[in-house]
């Protein structure tokens, strides 16, 4: 009997499961999937902009424009407009009017 023939009839040795190049394929996909998705979590959690409070915004922006007067005011009021509002009227920008 040939060598060929003995070693078809006899199967190998068998191999660990991480020595099996197809097998990182099958888990390496789902595994970087994972580790992406759980660093993409920490930068968000870690980065999260403020919750900002209305009532606090326009104390704000009444102070910021008190001491202003004419064009001045309108474009300081302008520029610190809400972003929903500038987006809205972002052709033609409507100015709050002062109490």
């Amino acid at each position: 009997m040939n060598t060929a023939t003995a070693s078809s009839e006899h199967p190998s040795e068998p191999v660990a499961w991480w020595r099996v190049p197809h097998m990182w394929l099958v888990v390496g996909g789902p595994l970087v999937v994972v580790v992406a998705a759980i660093i993409t979590a920490v930068i968000a959690v870690r980065g999260a902009d403020p919750v900002l409070n209305k009532e606090d915004f326009e104390r704000d922006l009444k102070a910021a424009t008190a001491k202003l007067d004419g064009q001045a005011k309108v474009d300081a009021l302008i520029t610190l407009q809400p972003a929903n509002q500038a987006r809205n009227h972002a052709a033609s920008p409507v100015v709050p009017k002062a109490p």
